[in-house]
């Protein structure tokens, strides 16, 4: 039978607490967690990207210091968090053996998501990880986050992760196998919804509050994960994760819910590039890098030939033809002092002028939106 994560190239999947800890023994459940690794295994194998977002430090921690399982302070969440860390990475690898990946834990505060320079940091990480075809493990630092701070819940990390990295979907396993409307816990004749074609106030209506003792979310912040990863172009399913292997029995023996995006990663990050109000400088090129990015290329330094403003890297500035006319705007790959530096020099010459490798495009297209139609400035 097909599978419904057939048409998928990147996925992340989140796993929630309540799916990955005993909770009579505060332990990883290694038998559930080995068939998923068995089921990340077979997507790699048909050569999908995952990406995951998993749950569990302080709830694997607390055990370790026999905390109790509610009302921690912040001191000894954050102290459980220490603990659980290194429990959980060693569980993922040791699930994931099977699949011959390496696992690199990434771990994300708020600020790293928000925060442009690192959101490019973290982003350019993940990517990497990718590239060697390690798989990326994200969660939380709670060790360090503090509740003005975090996102509180790993369904929207999860979410913005998976926008991020340009994801093709994102996966919520739970232990809920999708949206009803209303509890079934309350209504055993509450309705499953299959499809949601857009989020309406009665879709989240019908959300709930947690479900479980671990976990910090329930349905109410898996339909707000749904808004973030479908506006920005990302299919999004919550699925059950109470059988041994869910991934593989999505479709056929398990049933989920799938959020539908209606608009692709391209038209979404074009139109939050295009609305961009807070642009914090200008790059002033030449006609050949004119020419080139209305064909669809990156902008290269060696086309700059002069910098204006104040911007760091990760920032929006406009790009500008010598008549003045603004063609694009994008996302710089360096701050404005080492802009300076390498306009109009090309990317072999870096090293010497900056002292470190050359990151690649000045702005790569994929962070580009242009303001004028092709053949404007012929």
């Amino acid at each position: 039978m097909k599978s419904p994560l057939d048409k998928y190239k990147r996925i992340v999947v989140k796993v929630g607490s309540a799916l990955l800890v005993d909770a009579e023994n505060s332990c990883v459940k290694t038998q559930w967690l080995e068939t998923l690794g068995k089921d990340f295994a077979s997507l790699i194998a048909q050569d999908k990207e995952i990406i995951i977002v998993s749950s569990g430090t302080i709830a694997l921690g607390r055990s370790a210091f026999d905390m109790p399982l509610t009302s921690l302070k912040l001191e000894e969440g954050q102290a459980a968090a220490s603990i659980g860390q290194i429990i959980l990475a060693g569980a993922w690898q040791s699930a994931l053996n099977c699949a011959n990946k390496h696992v690199g834990q990434v771990l994300i505060t708020w600020n790293d998501t928000e925060n442009r320079r690192r959101y490019l940091n973290v982003r350019n990480t993940i990517d990497t990880l990718l590239k060697y075809q390690a798989i990326p493990l994200i969660n939380e630092n709670d060790t360090v986050t503090t509740q003005e701070i975090r996102y509180g819940d790993n369904d929207r990390l999860a979410a913005r992760i998976a926008t991020m990295v340009n994801a093709d979907a994102l996966i919520l396993l739970s232990d809920v196998d999708g949206l009803y409307t209303e509890s079934p816990q309350k209504n055993p004749h509450a309705k499953h919804l299959d499809v949601i074609e857009e989020i309406t106030p009665e879709i989240e209506n019908m959300a709930s509050g947690a479900a479980s003792l671990y976990s910090r979310g329930g349905m109410a912040t898996k339909v707000a994960a749904a808004k973030m990863a479908t506006s920005g172009g990302i299919d999004m399913m919550i699925a059950s994760g109470l059988v041994q292997h869910p991934l593989a029995k999505l479709g056929s023996e398990q049933k989920y819910t799938l959020f539908k995006s209606t608009v692709d990663h391209a038209t979404a990050r074009k139109s939050w590039l295009a609305s961009h109000m807070d642009e914090r400088g200008e790059i002033i090129i030449d006609a050949g890098a004119s020419q080139a990015l209305l064909t669809g290329s990156s902008l290269l330094a060696a086309g700059i030939t002069h910098v204006e403003g104040e911007f760091e890297r990760g920032d929006v500035v406009v790009i500008v033809n010598q008549e003045g006319m603004a063609l694009a705007k994008g996302i710089v790959a360096y701050d404005y002092e080492d802009a300076q530096k390498i306009a109009g020099h090309r990317s072999e010459e870096f090293q010497d002028i900056l002292g470190y490798p050359p990151r690649g495009a000045f702005i790569h297209r994929d962070d580009l939106v242009l303001l004028v139609a092709s053949g404007a400035t012929e």
